[in-house]
């Protein structure tokens, strides 16, 4: 069978279809977890069924528990839940029970069979399971999961300039996010986590977030990035480096466009190509895509080649001096930062 995305698996779990073998394999541990609980309670109906599921580890399994737990009917249930870690480490017995057991699964359990992150998927599983790939979230996804775990773990509404919000102040570390969830579901207590109370929580404001610094920079106000700098850099999570990774990449992308245009691309087609260049390499721009995508092919034209080259040049002296200095201070460093960026053009023609 083909290795499919974890979208479809929740679609199967929203119909409660279910297949009767799963291979979860791919790096993202977290979206794994998370996604095998909701499978275990679309399976029994509910968090709190009076079994769950059995959970086996590959390295420490016998045959004969492997065998037991295969072939125990459900007491309390249609259907059960039987998950094996580490897979790949099965010992030779309890391989050959599990392979001769795909050839024929019960009609009655749902097996899970997990590899750990950077496991190479092992083609026999594959093909006698439906697999299920679950790598990093695509930065244009990560709004959309917010709103998921919000709803099904939460069981919470957010509001998508919230979930936005939220983003942007913590970016695609999922496991932070879903802390950060937490938190601002306490906070409103079942009431919907609106952008005022995420600002509250996190401590983030879309007038004064990495995202109006970056508009700043990208608009050559210089005034506007100096006076957001201090407010930036004083709020939780978000560092001198973070905000010098973000300008990088905003700088990268918009000389990208810039060459785009200059080889004839239609202004009217940047932004879509945008959205394919960030899918293509999977880059963070320090905030939602969409954001970040409108901001560069606002800005671009106000650029020259000359000037983009010099700015990456100002940026790379930057990560230098934040690595090496002990004396000037992340907000002096990031203020003339924002100033030479700004002034590109000029340090360019000089």
């Amino acid at each position: 069978m083909p290795i499919i995305a974890e979208r479809s698996l929740r679609k199967a779990m929203r119909e409660r279809s279910f297949e009767r073998v799963y291979y979860f394999v791919g790096d993202n541990d977290f979206l794994k977890e998370s996604t095998l609980r909701e499978l275990v309670v679309a399976v029994y109906g509910s968090s709190s069924a009076p079994v769950g599921p059995d959970v086996l580890r590959g390295p420490e399994l016998s045959a004969e528990a492997l065998d037991t737990a295969l072939n125990t009917p459900p007491l309390f249930a249609e259907s059960r839940v039987v998950v094996v870690r580490d897979v790949q480490a099965l010992r030779k017995e309890p391989r050959e029970l599990l392979r001769r057991y795909l050839l024929r699964p019960a009609g009655d359990t749902v097996l899970v069979l997990l590899a750990p992150p950077g496991e190479k998927p092992d083609r026999s599983l594959v093909d006698a399971s439906s697999a299920v790939a679950f790598e990093s979230l695509a930065s244009e996804r990560v709004p959309r999961w917010i709103a998921h775990h919000a709803a099904t773990v939460m069981r919470a509404e957010i509001t998508p300039e919230a979930a936005e919000l939220l983003h942007a102040a913590v970016g695609d570390d999922l496991p932070q996010l879903a802390a950060e969830l937490d938190k601002l579901s306490s906070f409103t207590g079942g009431s919907v986590i609106t952008a005022d109370a995420v600002s509250a929580v996190v401590g983030s404001r879309r007038e004064e977030s990495v995202g109006s610094l970056l508009d700043a920079v990208a608009a050559r106000d210089a005034a506007r990035g100096v006076e957001l700098v201090g407010r930036i850099l004083a709020q939780p999570r978000t560092t001198l480096v973070s905000v010098i990774m973000a300008l990088a990449t905003q700088t990268v992308a918009m000389a990208w466009g810039r060459a785009a245009l200059d080889a004839g691309l239609s202004p009217r087609s940047l932004e879509r190509e945008y959205f394919a260049l960030l899918r293509e390499c999977k880059a963070y721009p320090g905030r939602p895509w969409g954001e970040a995508v409108s901001c560069w092919s606002r800005f671009v034209s106000g650029w020259s080649s000359r000037a983009l080259d010099e700015a990456l040049r100002q940026l790379l002296a930057t990560d230098a001096a934040a690595k090496e200095t002990r004396v000037t201070s992340d907000q002096q460093l990031l203020t003339t930062l924002v100033l030479a960026l700004c002034a590109a053009d000029r340090r360019a023609a000089a």
